[in-house]
């Protein structure tokens, strides 16, 4: 019988909706589930139990007072620990602010309480999102829902690991490299990198960069649009945000429910590599292995790829950049209490002149208008989500793949940032596992500005696929997850590196 914590968020909130299930009961299951299943792989760091109970009660006494209801109306959510959050506690995986509480939530919590969402705690994180292993020196390790032992990726790996194990329905997150599509792909669940600007994030430093945003995370495409659809805004406080003379021109019911899509009519361009990610072979051969199985629905289905030519200098540079901004007054002045990931970036920024930024800029400009010109051929891109399966979470980042030695210790996110450096719409949608057991994510990436359209195609694969145990999503095995040590006893646990 299945449990009300692992129902899709689109059921679970029907049966809130009609009274057949409580907000309290899904909530009580959801709690149930992270005692049961969280020491083993670490995804709930701070909890908020007692504050969602009561958040819960309210909830279904507006339920049996009728009317309408909010979209998230009951449903847990768990919130990324880099995202403040009134009232919690909010360390964003640094000693810095081991003990730091806001006053108040960010306005991306603050606009899914609105839409009735219930925060039930924070998930893990590397320290400030460096890095695509969670792990940290204030909460320790996130280890896969598939193998405890292995990287969950990131940054948000605490949300990804939580979703995949049933500890809440709806996850947020956040993207620069990959952070939401990365532990995606990883954990066999669904992670949304949105357009810029249409997921309101007040806090980046660089308020008209395209680098980071933030974004939903579900176990299903559809959950996803749900999510996105409380998610999505236009507020001002966000400079990309997009208003025209006081008119909204972003509306939430854009996103949720999704029109249904006929894929016979899609152009698709399929590359595993982007011509120029260092892909493991691995990965090479799941991506020709699952979409040899589909490839043939769509109206056409080449093998191309936009010309991303100076991606990863681009990358290098403008993260460098927000990094310095963000953290080079405290590896200046506190640098034992920060990490390897961080330092490392900010000591390459202090190594870049004006014309490197300048040139990067302008680099990213001209891939920006190779992508323009692409997308005039194509309607979508699909390519693996990341360069290389899971392997152990010790493993800071992956020193080489296949032999070859990585540019730095993002270059394996490549698959990722080349869209990231654009600013179009991505998912990672899970299909099936690859090669070594672990769960494989097929990145699905749209025009510029095509939110719904990736939406609606990933949704309709996921309905295509979900009929064939080599393509349909993959489920941990719970009982051996509640079975398994408490990932905290493992060697090299807490700690940056």
């Amino acid at each position: 019988m299945t449990e009300p914590c692992d129902l899709t968020a689109i059921e679970a909130r029907r049966r809130i909706g009609a009274k057949t299930m409580s907000a309290l009961e899904l909530l009580d299951s959801c709690i149930a589930r992270i005692e049961a299943v969280d020491p083993a792989v670490n995804a709930i760091v701070a909890r908020d139990f007692d504050r969602a109970r009561a958040a819960a009660k309210a909830a279904d006494e507006r339920t049996m007072r009728g009317g309408d209801l909010p979209a998230l109306h009951g449903l847990p959510v768990g919130i990324k620990d880099l995202e403040p959050t009134g009232g919690l506690r909010t360390t964003f995986g640094s000693p810095l602010f081991a003990d730091n509480v806001p006053a108040e939530d960010c306005r991306m919590v603050a606009a899914i309480r609105r839409a009735g969402g219930i925060v039930i705690g924070k998930t893990n994180t590397p320290e400030f999102g460096a890095g695509a292993n969670t792990r940290n020196a204030v909460y320790g390790a996130t280890g896969n829902p598939f193998d405890p032992s292995k990287s969950c990726a990131g940054s948000s790996g605490g949300s990804a690991v939580a979703l995949a194990t049933g500890m809440a329905p709806l996850c947020s997150g956040s993207d620069t490299g990959g952070s939401l599509r990365n532990p995606a792909a990883f954990c066999g669940i669904v992670g949304y990198r949105p357009t810029p600007g249409l997921v309101t994030a007040e806090r980046r430093l660089h308020g008209w960069s395209v680098l980071p945003v933030l974004g939903p995370m579900a176990r299903t495409a559809t959950d996803t649009a749900l999510f996105l659809s409380a998610m999505a805004s236009d507020d001002g406080a966000d400079p990309l945000a997009t208003t025209v003379y006081g008119q909204t021109v972003r509306s939430p019911d854009h996103y949720y429910p999704l029109p249904p899509l006929d894929l016979s009519r899609l152009r698709v361009a399929l590359s595993p590599d982007f011509g120029f990610a260092p892909t493991e072979r691995l990965v090479r051969q799941a991506f020709a292995e699952k979409t040899g199985l589909f490839r043939h629905v769509f109206a056409t289905a080449r093998d191309a790829a936009p010309d991303c030519s100076g991606s990863n200098e681009v990358f290098e540079v403008l993260r460098a950049l927000t990094f310095l901004s963000a953290h080079g007054d405290k590896v200046r002045q506190t640098p034992e209490k920060v990490g390897p990931n961080v330092r490392a970036n900010v000591e390459e920024a202090l190594r870049y002149t004006m014309e490197d930024v300048a040139n990067a800029l302008t680099a990213q400009t001209a891939i920006y208008h190779r992508w323009q010109s692409f997308f005039t051929q194509y309607d979508v891109i699909l390519t693996p989500a990341i360069t290389v399966s899971p392997r152990s979470w010790r493993e800071l980042y992956p020193a080489e793949i296949d032999g070859q030695r990585t540019r730095t210790y993002f270059h394996w996110l490549a698959m990722a940032y080349a869209v990231t450096i654009v600013g179009h719409p991505a998912v990672s949608l899970p299909v099936g596992l690859d090669g070594n057991g672990m769960p494989f994510g097929l990145q699905i990436v749209g025009p510029r500005g095509g939110d719904a359209l990736v939406l609606r195609v990933a949704a309709a694969l996921e309905a295509l696929l979900a009929g064939d145990a080599r393509t349909s999503r993959p489920e941990p095995d719970l009982a051996a997850l509640r079975a398994a040590p408490p990932i905290s006893t493992a060697e090299g646990f807490l700690g940056f590196d």
